[in-house]
């Protein structure tokens, strides 16, 4: 089944994509190839993929892989994402919010994460898969522009924030390509990006992610002020931060995520 099974399964399933669930559903098959191909799939793969929808991506990734494990919040697409993936019995289909899903849970654990994210809950549910699934190494996902542009950020620039950081703590990030809005439907009023993310190191420890929230908690303050608000010392901070390199009322958005690493190992974080 093509791509062109979204249309197929809208029209006999009598489906009507829920806007408050940022429902998009894939109808082009050349971005299908697009995927499969940057996720390098072969037959030890256990894949996640979160947003099943209308299962056409799940169709096209079960006979590539070893196992994969389907998340889909909403219940009333088990019918339509069911005719997709029944044929194929290496497929799990989990009924369920990925944002409260514990991940680490899955068995057998994915080691590739595949999956066209609802805009939304994008960014949290790619940090929260960093965190949650050590054994994956690759993470290949349709996201908004906006935030493939925020995951792949370097310092200095203005989309750089926690996001960039916290991701680009344990992974190589790269915005593969910009991908149209017409390749689904409902037609987005945005841009998507295919975003490719390698794992380099485990997830940052939550001192950690705690200290890099609280230095962007304040974006037009001084990092020690802010970590200052969130009860940190603030002269410790600027010794720290001239220890690195930096000025010592340096912003949050200068530092790199090396920088955050060094200085959660300064404060004690």
């Amino acid at each position: 089944m093509s791509g062109q099974g979204s249309i197929r399964r809208l029209r006999e399933f009598g489906v009507r994509p829920n806007r408050e669930l940022g429902q998009n559903f894939l109808i082009d098959d050349n971005v299908l190839r697009l995927v499969g191909d940057a996720a390098e799939l072969s037959d030890s793969d256990v894949v996640l993929e979160v947003g099943g929808g209308l299962g056409v991506l799940s169709e096209h990734l079960a006979p590539r892989v070893r196992h994969l494990h389907v998340v889909e919040v909403d219940r009333s697409l088990e019918p339509p994402l069911r005719d997709a993936v029944d044929a194929f019995d290496n497929v799990e289909l989990h009924f369920a919010d990925a944002v409260t899903l514990d991940m680490a849970a899955l068995d057998p654990a994915p080691t590739k994460v595949v999956a066209n994210l609802p805009y939304g809950v994008a960014a949290t549910v790619t940090l929260k898969s960093i965190e949650e699934l050590p054994d994956a190494r690759l993470w290949i996902a349709m996201v908004q522009f906006e935030v493939g542009r925020r995951l792949a950020a370097e310092p200095g620039s203005k989309e750089y924030g926690a996001t960039s950081v916290l991701a680009q703590l344990s992974c190589e990030v790269k915005v593969l390509r910009r991908i149209s809005p017409n390749v689904f439907h409902p037609v987005p009023k945005v841009d998507s990006a295919l975003v490719r993310l390698t794992r380099t190191g485990p997830a940052p420890a939550p001192a950690v992610v705690d200290l890099v929230h609280a230095a962007f908690a304040h974006r037009r303050k001084a990092l020690p002020r802010s970590l200052a608000l969130a009860g940190a010392d603030r002269e410790r901070a600027q010794a720290a931060l001239v220890e690195l390199g930096h000025p010592a009322d340096a912003r949050a958005e200068r530092l790199s995520p090396h920088d955050f690493h060094r200085l959660a190992e300064i404060l004690g974080a």
